[in-house]
C-alpha cells in the first residue's frame, strides 16, 4: 500500500464513515465478494463506523451485497443521482434529468447510430426499446427490463440515469458528439468502453456522499472513500482520506491520497485494517 503524499497517509481524526465503490473495488474481477473484505467490513461496522456502498448500480442490483454485509446504512446509487434508504424502502435524495433534455440526447444519439442501445433508469426501474446481450451491464446480467417498448411510451417522467451502449468503435464518436453538444447540461460518467452513463449535471458521488455524511453527523475529515474508476474521482477527492485501488484508472490513482492493493488482492480489507482497525 502506498501514499501519493508522503506525510499524509493517515487522516486528521478517526475514520467514522467509509464509502466504498462496488465493481472493481469491493468486488473481485469475478464480481464476487471476498471473505476478507466481508470480515473487515463487519469488524469496522461493529466498531460504530458507517459503511456506505457508493455505486453506479441501481438499488436492486446492490441489494444482495448490502444484505450479505449486514448493512443498515444509506446507499449511493446511480453515481449519486439517488440516495436510497434500503431498510425503510424509500429514497431520501433524487436528482433526475429533465424529460426534454433526455429526449434531445436520445434523438441525437440515434441520429448518429440508429442501433445504439438506449437504457433508461427511473428510480429503481429499467426501461428500453431493445436489449443487446452482447452489451451487458452488471444489472442486466441479473435483472430484466421492467418495460420494453417505444421510447416515447416512457420518456414522460424525469430520468434518473440515461445509458448509451454500443461496441467501443461505434460508441467513441457518439461519446464525442454527446460531450461536444451537451457537456454544459449533463454529467458524463465512464466505467466501461462500451457504455456511457448520463445524469443530471450536478450528479456526482461526492455530492451524494456529502449529503450522507451530514445525515450521520460525520465531518469530511473523518470520511474515507475507496474507488477504482473515473466516476469515483469526486468522492475520492472530497473525502478526508481518498483511496484508489491498484487496479484503478491512472487519473484516479494520481488524485488519491493512498493506493490500496488491487480488488483481487482484497485491497478494501487492507485499507480498513490499516486506517481503522489497526488504529483502534
Amino acid at each position: 500500500m502506498t501514499s501519493n503524499e508522503p506525510g499524509r497517509p493517515t487522516p486528521a481524526g478517526p475514520i467514522k464513515l467509509v464509502a466504498i465503490d462496488l465493481d472493481g473495488t469491493l468486488l473481485r474481477s469475478n464480481k464476487r465478494l471476498s471473505t476478507a473484505n466481508a470480515q473487515a467490513i463487519a469488524e469496522v461496522t461493529n466498531q460504530g463506523v458507517h459503511v456506505v456502498l457508493a455505486s453506479a448500480r441501481p438499488p436492486r442490483s446492490v441489494r444482495d451485497i448490502y444484505h450479505r454485509l449486514g448493512l443498515d446504512t444509506l446507499q449511493v446509487n446511480y453515481n449519486g443521482a439517488l440516495v436510497h434508504d434500503m431498510p425503510r424502502g424509500k429514497h431520501v435524495y433524487h436528482q433526475p434529468m429533465s424529460v426534454a433534455l433526455a429526449k434531445k440526447i436520445v434523438k441525437f444519439a440515434r441520429k448518429m447510430d440508429p442501433d445504439v442501445v438506449i437504457s433508461i433508469e427511473v428510480l429503481d426501474k429499467w426501461y428500453t426499446d431493445h436489449v443487446d446481450d452482447k452489451l451487458p451491464t452488471e444489472t442486466s446480467k441479473h435483472f430484466s427490463p421492467d418495460f420494453v417498448g417505444p421510447l416515447s411510451s416512457f420518456l414522460t417522467v424525469p430520468v434518473t440515469k440515461l445509458m448509451l451502449l454500443a461496441p467501443p468503435e461505434k460508441l467513441r464518436p457518439i461519446h464525442q458528439g454527446v460531450r461536444t453538444r451537451f457537456a454544459k447540461d449533463i454529467a458524463i460518467l465512464i466505467s466501461d468502453d462500451y457504455l456511457i452513463q448520463l445524469v443530471h449535471k450536478q450528479v456526482d458521488k461526492a455530492n451524494a456522499l456529502k449529503l450522507v455524511a451530514e445525515q450521520y453527523g460525520v465531518p469530511r475529515e473523518q470520511v474515507m472513500a475507496i474507488g477504482d474508476a473515473d466516476n469515483d474521482l469526486g468522492m475520492v477527492r472530497w473525502a478526508g482520506l481518498g483511496v484508489a485501488m491498484d487496479n484503478g484508472w491512472d487519473r484516479l490513482k494520481q488524485t488519491a491520497d493512498v493506493i490500496a492493493p488491487a480488488n483481487d488482492d482484497d485491497g478494501v480489507a487492507a485499507v480498513l485494517k490499516r486506517y481503522i482497525l489497526d488504529r483502534k
